[in-house]
């Protein structure tokens, strides 16, 4: 195919002058895009151009730059099912949950606006003559890393927020998913926003490594995986004037307890741990239940129902409810973990295949490994369940803390009392009751604690990061004090 331009620089696409790298379709191996990465020369174009574009965006008023950001929106409203196939074609995803990312893509427009107007608003308080505000600044210039699982909404939570405070912008999408990161800046690009103000490179580890690196780098807002995020915790560190917002995975427990309603907790169950194929940082990797007759039914209807859930590709007919996982090498990696339960004495309930038409479509599994040595706390990126079996509400909270991520944890059944003393205890950012864990909304704070994040949460929360407080003392007139301050002006 013809190599696609993978660098977007003062309004300007142009080449890379790095490998050449492929995104794939993971369904049939279609090159959808190809490009070379960019290298060091190329970025050293790009943070000037943003630097040169950042002060005058910044010097915008905050009513200006929320026309851009609400014309963009019309943008993706226009472009909604030609971004959404692409974003299926490229992560191989359902088009019905593509469809809904591009709805939750073009709502967070107005949340962000909303967000940025409480979570920043301006704070004036008069003391006689001398007047005391609070007012925020951008930061300058911010990189956004962004990752394959939600190509569009993810990058989206940090860019429109950011470009909001003020801030100029430079968008790595994830090397897997270029594709839509290039329909996503010619979004911005047919809008008219300003040259320089959101310029893209593609590229992988290496491009991500000099980049992050960058001395005139103000910032930098990740998603992606705990390893990669410790690495640039550790980078930032000696770092102290850079703002660093670190989205991570999660190793997330779901515990199920006595509900009313076995059929809803089953649905609510695979919704949390089998939704986008398991790949979602929120996803459900820990199944927790009552260690007697209750607990065993519900497990039978559970397995029942996942074995009936249906694989395929975006445009099967009827429409699945799982695409297959973003690459072969994934697919491969999570069997692996599977097998590697079993070896700990996990035994399958339900076992993961690989199906015949693509190496990368696999069916969901649950394994349980409730007499199993433990395993690595590790998030399993992809469609596989761990049961464990405990013997009252207690232990099943300390097993669901059983664990140093703490970014989702939810409770389906309980009574209300059960409930807030899970809500008091239980380790996590988001937590959710009769709900699935994957249920998570723009309009609160999205993040977690230990490896799940560096307790900078996003979505509404966003504006937090995405500009800094800055507190005056005020007073148009210079007087001297009726009192002045003794020893100044000593007696003669």
């Amino acid at each position: 195919m013809e190599t696609s331009t993978s660098l977007f620089i003062d309004n300007q696409w142009s080449m890379g002058a790095g490998e050449l790298f492929s995104s794939l379709n993971p369904a049939n191996h279609e090159v959808l895009w190809q490009g070379h990465a960019a290298i060091p020369s190329d970025i050293e174009l790009a943070i000037p151009s943003d630097l040169r574009a950042q002060k005058s965006w910044g010097d915008l008023a905050f009513t200006d730059r929320c026309r851009y950001a609400l014309a963009f929106a019309e943008a993706l409203q226009a472009n909604h099912q030609k971004l959404a196939t692409a974003i299926a074609e490229e992560t191989g995803r359902t088009l019905w949950e593509c469809l809904a990312e591009v709805n939750t893509m073009i709502n967070k427009v107005a949340i962000s606006i909303e967000a940025y107007q409480v979570r920043c608003a301006e704070m004036v308080k008069s003391h006689g003559e001398v007047t005391t505000s609070t007012r925020h600044r951008p930061h300058g210039v911010l990189a956004v890393f962004g990752p394959f699982n939600f190509p569009g909404h993810l990058p989206n939570g940090h860019i429109v927020p950011a470009l909001l405070a003020g801030n100029a912008i430079i968008f790595k999408p994830s090397e897997l998913t270029p594709h839509v990161g290039e329909l996503m800046v010619n979004l911005w690009h047919s809008i008219g926003l300003p040259s320089g103000t959101l310029n893209l490179v593609q590229g992988g580890r290496s491009t991500g490594q000099y980049l992050a690196q960058h001395p005139k780098l103000n910032g930098l807002l990740f998603t992606g995986s705990w390893n990669t995020g410790q690495k640039l915790a550790e980078q930032y560190a000696p770092h102290t004037g850079k703002i660093l917002a670190l989205e991570m995975g999660g190793n997330n427990p779901l515990v199920v307890w006595n509900p009313q309603d076995i059929e809803a907790a089953a649905y609510h169950t695979i919704q949390s741990a089998y939704m986008t194929s398991g790949q979602r940082c929120t996803c459900a990797r820990r199944l927790i239940v009552p260690n007697d007759e209750r607990g065993e039914h519900f497990l039978q209807v559970l397995t029942k129902m996942v074995n009936q859930i249906v694989v395929g590709a975006f445009d099967d007919t009827p429409e699945p409810y799982m695409g297959p996982l973003i690459s072969d090498r994934a697919a491969a990696t999570l069997l692996a973990a599977e097998n590697q339960l079993r070896t700990l004495g996990g035994s399958s309930l339900v076992s993961m295949q690989q199906l015949p038409r693509g190496q990368a479509f696999v069916t969901p599994g649950i394994i349980d490994m409730t007499k199993a040595s433990a395993p690595a706390d590790e998030e399993f990126f992809g469609p596989l369940l761990q049961v464990y079996r405990v013997d009252n509400f207690d232990q099943a909270i300390e097993v669901a803390n059983r664990t140093d991520y703490g970014l989702v944890a939810g409770l389906i059944g309980g009574t209300p009392e059960e409930y807030k003393h899970f809500f008091q205890h239980v380790k996590a950012g988001v937590i959710n009751w009769n709900l699935p864990t994957t249920g998570a909304t723009s309009y609160a704070p999205f993040g977690g604690l230990g490896k799940s994040g560096n307790l900078r949460p996003s979505a509404y929360y966003a504006a937090d990061y995405c500009a800094y407080p800055v507190a005056s003392s005020e007073t148009a007139q210079l007087t001297m004090p009726a009192s002045p301050t003794p020893g100044i002006f000593p007696s003669s």
